[in-house]
């Protein structure tokens, strides 16, 4: 019978010879992505860029859905075999017209990376309601996971890769309110529980998929200097957090622990291409490798329990396919 990751049952570290200090070009050394196709959301800036760059680098053809195509164009015009297209998360519609113009194309997806995302922002809703971390974070993921499983299964041997964070330990998901109709909004339980809902995604898609050589990961990419993803997040926040001074400035500890950009990426990467990782899927990784439960209330590298509950994630995932209006049936 072959292992699922509930219960977090798989989550050891299998001794990859990578580390936190590990970039995205030293993890994907001797590894050939030519033939390969692969679609990377938030791939035009901080370690979406990267990410876009090293599968690129290494021979495969890198598709990246965007908001801001100009923007997009201007960051990745240096780099070759990529494809810039439309899509805004936030709009279901238009996820729903990227996935159709990639699966008319007629290629398989060898690689799909969930890496946009939004953090600390404040209170704003979709279309349909839902808070924005929510929607952005975890629903669109479901959504264009969901649209482009055929092209996933052509692929006889995909993966898919589901960007998380540490942040998931603010927050388990709340079935009760979401989307905080009947709670005070905070930024950092919206935020946490999006990204407790990424690792429940993952760990309940790879249990259906891997009988259609799909695997299924999610990943903490670490705390990154440069990139734009804590645009939004007020100042009491960083100082609440402990990473700032009274004035603003970051702490020197905080400053010197931070991951570079390809130093952000190569989890990512990891996940994506590692040989390591054919035959064990629906984990947690950190630092380049699988990461440690976690328990207790402190904060740490490691993955909650409750991000990886097997109850949780099969009700996650039929609540998705309410809050979504899609039945995603694996099969």
């Amino acid at each position: 019978m072959e292992q699922n990751n509930y219960q977090g049952a798989l989550q050891k570290p299998i001794g990859s010879g990578f580390n936190a200090l590990s970039t995205s070009e030293e993890v994907i050394k001797g590894i050939d992505l030519s033939g390969k196709v692969a679609i990377v959301t938030g791939g035009s800036t901080g370690i979406g860029l990267e990410t876009v760059r090293t599968l690129a680098d290494s021979g495969a053809t890198v598709i990246v859905p965007a908001r801001d195509v100009k923007k997009a164009e201007k960051n990745l015009q240096s780099i070759a075999n990529v494809e810039i297209e439309t899509m805004d998360l936030m709009e279901p519609a238009s996820i729903d017209r990227f996935a159709e113009t990639f699966l008319m194309s007629g290629r398989p997806l060898h690689l799909l990376i969930n890496n946009a995302g939004i953090m600390w922002v404040p209170l704003r809703r979709d279309g349909r309601g839902f808070e924005s971390q929510l929607a952005t974070n975890y629903l669109s993921q479901f959504q264009l996971t969901s649209r482009l499983w055929p092209a996933l299964k052509k692929a006889n041997g995909a993966r898919v890769v589901n960007v998380s964070s540490q942040g998931h330990q603010f927050a388990p998901f709340n079935f009760d309110d979401p989307n905080f109709i009947n709670r005070e909004y905070e930024t950092l339980q919206g935020y946490g529980q999006s990204k407790t809902a990424v690792n429940l995604f993952s760990l309940e898609l790879d249990n259906r998929a891997k009988a259609f050589h799909v695997r299924a990961y999610s990943l903490n990419p670490g705390s990154i200097g440069g990139t734009e993803l804590a645009r939004e997040a007020p100042l009491e926040l960083f100082q609440q957090m402990g990473f700032c001074d009274a004035e603003g400035n970051i702490l020197p500890e905080v400053a010197a622990s931070l991951k570079t950009i390809p130093q952000g990426a190569a989890t990512t990467v990891w996940c994506a291409t590692s040989p390591l990782l054919n035959d064990i899927g629906g984990v947690y990784c950190n630092d380049v490798d699988i990461a440690e439960l976690a328990y207790g209330d402190a904060f740490s590298s490691g993955v909650k329990p409750y991000s990886l509950d097997e109850s949780s994630a099969k009700r996650l995932w039929t609540l998705s396919e309410e809050m979504t209006g899609i039945a995603f049936n694996v099969e």
